[in-house]
């Protein structure tokens, strides 16, 4: 399958994808952080003009969708306009991906996002469902895509991410899959 994963720097799920023999490419305005040749550091959106793809997975950034932003994203606030900003660039680029690709989907914490989305279907889903003993929920809207179905749930429940202190990486940090996931993503969906 030719699989594009956009949005990503930490190679976590074009890793999985790389694995199991797929023509895959991960984007980012970022470098990669293994430094992949697999890695097109740049706008999505260039990718996305002049080729089709059997499966997009997108992770378009959360900070202004996230409803932990709400205090300073939601209505009436500050940054609110950033929001709207956010939730139009984000349709555009889950359209644009349903038009080069069968399969879609599209990756965000808790948000305010997927309400804005035409999706097939949606789920949330826990690290601790996947070997990880954390809790962080996720949301995939999904194009012609099934639902992902737990791999290894696990006991314990900690909120490493939510209680992580301030540092400057702590975003990317926040960012990145876990591999139980990117595993379960890569071998669920590598039939679609």
């Amino acid at each position: 399958m030719k699989v594009l994963i956009g949005c990503e720097t930490s190679g976590a799920i074009r890793r999985e994808f790389e694995k199991l023999g797929h023509d895959v490419l991960s984007c980012d305005l970022l470098p990669s952080d293994d430094n992949s040749p697999l890695h097109y550091q740049g706008d999505v959106f260039d990718l996305l003009e002049n080729q089709t793809f059997d499966l997009i997975v997108i992770h378009p950034p959360c900070t202004a969708l996230c409803l932990s932003g709400n205090r300073w994203y939601g209505k009436g606030k500050e940054k609110h306009h950033e929001r709207l900003k956010a939730i139009e660039w984000t349709k555009k680029l889950w359209e644009k991906c349903k038009e080069v690709s069968y399969a879609v989907a599209l990756e965000n914490p808790a948000s305010v996002v997927f309400q804005h989305l035409d999706c097939d279907t949606f789920q949330y889903i826990q690290p601790w469902q996947f070997g990880h003993g954390e809790t962080k929920r996720t949301g995939f809207a999904l194009h012609n895509l099934p639902k992902l179905i737990p791999t290894d749930i696990v006991e314990g429940r900690e909120q490493r991410i939510w209680k992580m202190g301030p540092s400057p990486e702590r975003w990317k940090e926040r960012s990145k899959t876990f591999e139980g996931i990117a595993k379960a993503i890569a071998s669920q969906w590598s039939n679609q």
